[in-house]
């Protein structure tokens, strides 16, 4: 009987110690808020973006899709981790035999009797884990808990970049269409001029229509411009959140406030071991790794410990008294002999996987490095085209400040000088698509490098 009551102490206090670990190693740290990156939105000096930023962190769906994920994935590693531990169950039986069957016992036979029975066991199993089996599990189930979390922080990269492109076309759109209502109200009082011109026979009908055709596609491409904002405004709301409001509710920043990021000479290639991509590639073959072993280990016998202890009674009123306490222990191995070939499948199977999961490694390798170039690429072309055309802008603003020289002096026509106002705006408008499209491959290369600030990505490589 001590010795019984020992090892049900033992098989507790094991159960006990375990639940006390799995409490303590559970990390309870909330880094959500890192996968923002403010500090790095900060660099636009747009205080409404990184505005916007933290109400998608609080509204935006996909979001809270992506952190319900990682906690459901958290509570399967619990799941796994519970195999590993003794299972402690109550199972009571009261029950009254009113007639029972005559029964033998080598030469004792016991004739019909009735009796009532009360039995109050707690059984205890636990499937001892000599090869690891169970442990490996966990450590796979963990891994794909790794992998839910970088989906997790993908979300946000996206999220984020996604964000911060559409406030720019927000923006942009802004600017140039308060630049083509002022282009369309000229275009109106040249098209007038030109009708007085054609009154007096001093020019042709094609010159008159010409005009007309001109502002006919001029405003043609402000309700463009309006209509785009109107659906950009619409997706906006739908990252952080919020329902659809009028567009004058939006708030935005000023296009000239919003300050422009340098660009790297370069950026190393080791920057992809930050990409989600990559180290959910890199986790899936590890926890693909951890699955071949399990299912090697799935061959060898596995040895189960039980136990009992409790009360046995055939009388309510005794069922705690003397001689009623009963108890037992013993162990189960077992071994499948024959399962059709399923478990040589199952590791064969996982082996497969194993060497896809490493193609997929190698590809994501070669794909991360590919988009990192191509979105560096791209930034310094479009940096070199935003400065031409702020070079273009600056010439045709000489050559309307000459213009309108001339004219003050009589030497150039009212009409005239509308129609230099007239290139100077299509110039403007070639400057503001030229600094919009580099602030978006600016956010593309954020997106490429992992979400990690890429004008000092370098230093910790």
């Amino acid at each position: 009987m001590k010795k019984f009551k020992i090892l049900l102490a033992l098989l507790l206090l094991l159960c006990t110690i375990s639940t006390a670990q799995a409490k303590t190693n559970k990390k309870d740290v909330d880094n959500r808020i890192e996968y923002l990156n403010l500090d790095w939105w900060q660099k636009y000096n747009d205080p409404v973006l990184t505005e916007y930023m933290s109400i998608a962190f609080q509204n935006n769906q996909d979001l809270k899709i992506a952190t319900l994920n990682v906690k459901q994935a958290e509570q399967v590693v619990k799941m796994s981790f519970a195999n590993q531990l003794p299972h402690a169950g109550f199972q009571g039986d009261a029950f009254r035999d009113f007639s029972s069957s005559t029964i033998k016992f080598g030469g004792i036979t016991i004739p019909d009797y009735s009796q009532s029975n009360f039995l109050l066991p707690v059984t205890l199993s636990y499937e001892a884990d000599i090869w690891g089996e169970n442990y490996l599990k966990t450590k796979a189930v963990k891994k794909q808990l790794e992998i839910i979390k970088q989906n997790e922080r993908a979300s946000y990269i996206y999220l984020t970049s996604s964000l911060a492109a559409n406030y720019f076309n927000l923006v942009k759109l802004d600017k140039l269409i308060k630049n083509q209502e002022e282009l369309v109200k000229i275009q109106t009082e040249v098209v007038a001029l030109q009708d007085k011109k054609y009154q007096n026979g001093l020019c042709t009908v094609m010159d008159l229509m010409n005009e007309k055709q001109l502002l006919t596609q001029l405003q043609e491409e402000l309700n463009s411009y309006i209509d785009t904002r109107i659906i950009i405004g619409r997706e906006l709301g739908v990252l952080t959140g919020l329902r659809e409001k009028d567009l004058s509710e939006v708030k935005r920043g000023s296009y000239e406030n919003i300050a422009l990021i340098p660009l790297p000479s370069g950026i190393n290639a080791e920057v992809i071991q930050y990409r989600p991509d990559y180290l959910k590639a890199e986790d899936y073959v590890q926890k693909i790794g951890i699955d071949v072993k399990v299912a090697r280990r799935d061959f060898l016998p596995k040895f189960t410990l039980y136990g009992q202890a409790g009360f046995s009674a055939y009388n309510l009123t005794n069922v705690f008294g003397n001689h009623t306490f009963k108890s037992l222990i013993g162990f189960v191995p077992s071994i499948d002999l024959f399962t059709g070939g399923m478990k040589m499948a199952t590791l064969r199977y996982k082996k497969l996987e194993l060497e896809k999961a490493q193609q997929m490694y190698e590809k994501t390798i070669l794909t991360s490095i590919q988009e990192v170039n191509n979105s560096l690429g791209g930034a310094i072309t479009r940096d070199l085209n935003y400065k031409e055309s702020v070079k273009r802008y600056n010439l045709e603003n000489e050559k309307f400040q000459l213009a309108n020289q001339k004219y003050d002096i009589g030497a150039k026509s009212n009409l005239d000088l509308m129609k230099d106002r007239e290139k100077l705006l299509v110039a403007e408008k070639d400057e503001v698509n030229g600094k919009i499209n580099y602030l978006i491959s600016t956010v593309n290369i954020y997106k490429a490098v992992g979400g990690k600030d890429f004008t000092t990505v370098n230093e910790g490589l």
